[in-house]
Order: C-alpha cells, then structure tokens, then sequence
C-alpha cells in the first residue's frame, strides 16, 4: 500500500475515529440490494487509483467522527439497510469495530470493499460486496487472490466492465473460479462507458449465470451529483 496514496490524517487517528467522507441517507442503486432506502456511511482514503473512479473527492476530504457519533447518526436515519463504503473503507484501523457496531445495533450491514485488502476479520454478520478489479480500470494486479477465497453465501462479487476485454476477462475468471454458491455476481457497465444493453447482449449470448448490475443513482439524479 503507497503511503502517499492515503491522507496523513489516517494514520493520526486514534482508537475509535473515523475520518468521514460523507453521511447520507439514499436509496441503495447496486448490489442485490438495488431499490432500497439506505444509509451510507463513505469513509476517507483509498490505496488504488482505478481509472473509471467516481468518487475520487473520497481519496482525501474527511471529517474526523467517533465511531459512537457513525452509529448514532445511522440509527437517527431510520434506515434498516446501511453501507459503509469509500474509497476503500478497510484501510481504517476502526472500520471492522464500526461494522461490528452496526450490527450489534441490528442493523443490516453492507460493506463495499475493492478486493486489495483483506476481508478475513469482518464480521461474520456483514455482507461484504468485493469489487474485483478488471484489466480496464488500470487495478488487476491489486487484487488480493485471499478474498476470493474468503467468500461467503451472503456476499456479493460484483466485476465493474469498461469494454468487451473486461467482459472476457470476466467471465474467463468465473470460468477457473470456484464462486460458494450463495454468492450473486454482478456485471456492472462503467457508467457512460459501456452501454447497458450491450453488456446484456453479451450477458445473454453466454447465458452466463450473472446479475446485471445498473447504478440506479445515477439514473434517477445527476450522474456527478453527491450525497445521493
């Protein structure tokens, strides 16, 4: 991990703060989860730099916050369904005591996690949705093979496309991996970039046992937008 690539701030955190991005109640546009009233919890810093990356403002604007304020405010959300997300949220030493908090509060937790770090110590009872990383956005080589590995029914492996490469590239890895059954892969179409109904003709051709995965966010606001 470059130290250069993750804000100071983190490292003079101490136990139990989080640096911020963003807090914000929305409905959940990926995942199996698409649809749903969610609140997310965007945590600062990330150690990989892909290049169809749309929230970059995450890799160094935060707010430092206690763990007890995080939970506290996701509690006031009413929300059921909460994410913690980022950039990349297990580079904060607090983010699995977070997660572990939520939980405990009842809450039903996701985590959105890139794949380059491990995900072994989360908690068993968050679902953990692994965006691995295609030729296409500039990232394959930080793909940690562990997590794979560490997958479990409940989780999520979700393969973001930029082109027809990434689409064989994807489903060449599906092909040689083992996937637990229980785990939905999701194709998802770089917004902008790949046409949705392209990636379906694909998806359809194969008949690949994969979910198509749309951010609906940025179908119902402004594709840039924030906070939503």
């Amino acid at each position: 991990m470059s130290d250069t690539a993750l804000p100071r701030e983190l490292g003079r955190l101490r136990a139990g703060e989080l640096l911020v991005n963003e807090l914000f109640l929305s409905i959940q546009g990926e995942s199996t989860h698409a649809g749903k009233p969610c609140f997310f919890i965007r945590l600062t810093g990330c150690p990989i730099r892909c290049v169809w990356c749309d929230s970059e403002y995450s890799f160094f604007e935060g707010e430092v916050m206690s763990v007890d304020t995080v939970v506290d405010r996701a509690l006031a959300s009413g929300a059921r369904l909460v994410e913690v997300t980022g950039g990349e949220p297990l580079v904060q030493k607090s983010c699995r005591d977070l997660l572990a908090r939520l939980a405990d509060a009842g809450l039903e937790v996701l985590l959105e996690t890139s794949g380059a770090v491990p995900i072994d110590r989360v908690d068993p009872r968050v679902k953990r949705i692994v965006d691995w990383k295609c030729p296409g956005s500039g990232m394959e080589a930080r793909n940690d093979p562990s997590v794979l590995d560490e997958l479990r029914p409940g989780d999520e492996l979700k393969l973001v496309l930029s082109g027809r490469e990434d689409y064989e590239w994807a489903r060449e890895l599906l092909r040689k991996t083992r996937i637990p059954a229980g785990v939905p892969v999701l194709f998802a179409p770089v917004f902008g970039v790949l046409r949705p109904d392209e990636l379906a003709a694909w998806i359809l051709a194969d008949r690949i046992p994969v979910r198509l995965n749309l951010q609906l966010h940025k179908w119902i606001w402004d594709p840039k937008a924030r906070g939503v």
